[in-house]
């Protein structure tokens, strides 16, 4: 199955969800449309609306509830990106500029915030206290996960689990509410429901250690950012990590510098320390255990294209290249 297929099995639905979205940015103020609509036009590959859409029809769920969530779930996603750029001061995303190098740090928060606040708008018209729960406490896990890896910025005494939880916090958290509320919307058995919220979070981690593998093994032109600027904010991602605790005193003492000292002025000696000591195929190879734990959950799902997409999607995000 081509990654096109993922998308294909629900094209119609899509389709619906990016209608749902250019409706729900209708704002009185031109400047809200305008940042919201450059953000959301930059595409992305909405693996999370995607989510929602496969696991919902694979538990049979149709219809315009399935959509809204979906939608719901991207607008969460958007406000993140938004406010994340200006906590990285990153200046480019998706292959272009980022909103905040367009215009402003401010203009950007506060379109944030709008976003935020229209998925809760959106949250309230699905009129499931259960879904508004699932996505709630995601939006405050999310939170807690950015601050956790603000906190650790610098920090080369950052271990492997707390890195974990980073992770699991700021990235796997909306691919769990994405699979999890997708679910409790489809009315699904306690079984299922768990299951597709554990493949949620296990897949939300092979998705972000890809991301950082990527950071040193990518290249600018198809990862649409700049490789390296996990390294350039002084972020102790796990290549990072591994490195310090298993390559070679200098390979450690490299890197524990780099951090500290944030920049990219060692990013070449750094690729090849981290390429060297293993930490590279280390964290490529834990992508790969999760995505098949994630794999394994969905055995408790009836046989069908959508599992069959959810299958495919789990093994295209540990082999992609951006």
């Amino acid at each position: 199955m081509q990654p096109q297929a993922f998308y294909r099995v629900v094209a119609d639905d899509f389709s619906a969800v990016d209608e749902i979205i250019r409706r729900q940015l209708v704002s009185r103020v031109p400047l809200v449309e305008k940042i919201g609509d450059y953000i959301i036009s930059a595409g992305g590959k909405r693996l999370r609306p995607l989510l929602v859409l496969l696991c919902g029809k694979a538990l049979g769920q149709q219809g315009d509830q399935l959509r809204l969530l979906a939608a719901t779930i991207e607008f969460l996603h958007t406000a993140t990106l938004l406010h994340d750029d200006v906590v990285d001061m990153s200046d480019m995303r998706r292959g272009r500029s980022t909103a905040n190098a367009q215009w402003g740090n401010a203009p950007s928060v506060l379109v944030g915030d709008f976003l935020y606040s229209r998925s809760f708008e959106m949250m309230v018209e699905l009129g499931s206290m259960d879904v508004m729960r699932i996505l709630s406490k995601a939006t405050r896990v999310i939170a807690e996960g950015e601050v956790l890896q603000l906190s650790k910025i610098r920090d080369a005494s950052t271990s492997e689990e707390t890195y974990m939880e980073v992770i699991r916090g700021k990235t796997a958290m909306l691919f769990e509410a994405s699979t999890h509320s997708a679910a409790v919307l489809a009315a699904a058995d306690t079984a299922q429901t768990e299951a597709l919220r554990t493949f949620g979070d296990h897949l939300g981690v092979a998705f972000q250690l890809v991301d950082d593998l990527l950071d040193y093994r990518g290249d600018a032109a198809t990862l649409g950012k700049n490789v390296g600027d996990d390294l350039a904010e002084g972020k102790p991602t796990l290549p990072l990590i591994y490195c310090m605790r298993e390559g070679t005193p200098e390979q450690a003492a490299l890197v524990r510098q780099a951090i500290q000292k944030g920049g990219l002025d060692d990013l070449e000696s750094i690729r090849a320390a981290v390429e060297a000591c293993g930490a590279l195929d280390y964290t490529a190879q834990q992508a790969r255990d999760y995505a098949e734990r994630a794999i394994k959950c969905l055995d408790t799902l009836p046989a069908s294209e959508y599992r069959d997409a959810l299958i495919e999607l789990s093994r295209f995000a540990v082999a992609r290249t951006h």
